[in-house]
């Protein structure tokens, strides 16, 4: 059977692998140590379990030799490593530095040689970020709409940021220097071993699945405080900062055709694209709207170091290699799932 390893099983992208790669016909490694509740101070997810096809490993991926024991013991049935468990938050990192630098950048090293050593013919996708381009998306034509900011419409990249984006002379936010470290790294085992490599350069990834905080995904975390009525923080550009936003379901998708074309060392961006974008105050507007709950939050005038003003995925490069691939739900469908099926508690 072909085998599929997920690390970060428990968080947005890993747990909705598990579900997508077990229905349709692999067998799934799941390895996580739930950092992400030393990370945001949240209760520990309720472990996948007792489902045919998947087997769990509670283990650090800074830890090379207990993961060394699970590619000694599957080698060559591994089919395709898929690696989403990271220190995901900007605002984070620069708590404690050396903890950011040794889950993106430790962890990633450990597992792209243990796929060099031990399954080299399978596939590595890595899950990367936005901001590995640092800032310097905010240097482009911006204008100040109502309720967003937006390029000009001559502008080249008003359909997206695309990967030619200089990655230099910018602001990147500490996690932005240990995401894109790990993420040269996943090209280079591409580039230089001759590896099945792919990097996808994430905007918003979102769904609901994820579980909330201030400090990372924000569109879930944006609902619940909404539906408790807890007061949300926004932190600079008037709230009319731009996100694209890509539900789960959609970016595992996008892993699956990778896994069924891979190539060798290629990088995508990839997000919602023009067709799944708000900024922070229409994403209340839309959230008001279906909830029937009026927002309480506060604004404060400074923004986060590093932070994006606009944000969009140029998607064609994607779109291009993979055609049978899109996106399926839009922000308001977004949004609507998460009210539906968010945890509050």
């Amino acid at each position: 059977m072909r085998t599929i390893v997920v690390t970060g099983s428990n968080g947005l992208i890993g747990s909705e692998c598990v579900n997508f790669f077990i229905n349709n016909g692999f067998k799934v490694i799941g390895i996580d140590n739930d950092l992400r509740c030393y990370f945001f101070n949240l209760k520990p997810k309720k472990q996948i379990d007792n489902i045919t096809n998947y087997t769990y490993f509670n283990y650090d991926i800074r830890d090379y030799d207990s993961l060394e024991k699970i590619f000694i013991d599957y080698s060559d049935d591994i089919s395709c490593i898929i690696h989403t468990a990271a220190q995901p938050s900007h605002d984070w990192a620069v708590k404690e530095p050396m903890t950011d630098f040794s889950v993106n950048v430790t962890g990633t090293l450990n597992l792209l040689e243990l796929f060099r050593k031990y399954c080299p013919k399978s596939v590595f996708i890595f899950t990367s970020t936005n901001k590995v381009y640092g800032d310097n998306p905010n240097y482009l034509d911006l204008i100040e709409m109502d309720k967003r900011f937006e390029v000009i419409d001559s502008s080249k990249y008003y359909n997206g940021i695309n990967e030619e984006f200089s990655i230099d002379r910018t602001t990147h936010s500490l996690f932005g220097c240990s995401k894109l470290s790990s993420d040269i790294y996943v090209q280079e085992y591409g580039k230089y071993f001759g590896l099945k490599t792919v990097v996808f350069r994430g905007g918003c990834l979102t769904g609901s699945r994820h579980n909330g905080a201030e400090l990372h995904g924000f569109l879930n975390y944006l609902v619940k405080c909404n539906l408790t009525k807890k007061k949300y923080n926004i932190f600079g550009y008037k709230g009319k900062q731009v996100r694209d936003n890509i539900h789960s379901l959609d970016l595992v998708n996008a892993f699956h055709e990778v896994i069924k074309n891979p190539k060798i060392g290629e990088v995508y961006n990839i997000g919602g694209g023009r067709e799944s974008n708000c900024s922070l105050i229409e994403a209340i507007d839309i959230i008001e709207y279906q909830t029937g709950i009026k927002m309480d939050y506060e604004y404060f005038e400074n923004n986060r170091i590093g932070d994006h003003i606009w944000w969009i995925s140029d998607i064609s490069k994607f779109k291009k290699d993979y055609p049978n691939w899109g996106i399926t739900k839009n922000v308001h469908q977004i949004i609507d799932e998460i009210i539906k099926n968010i945890e509050v508690i």
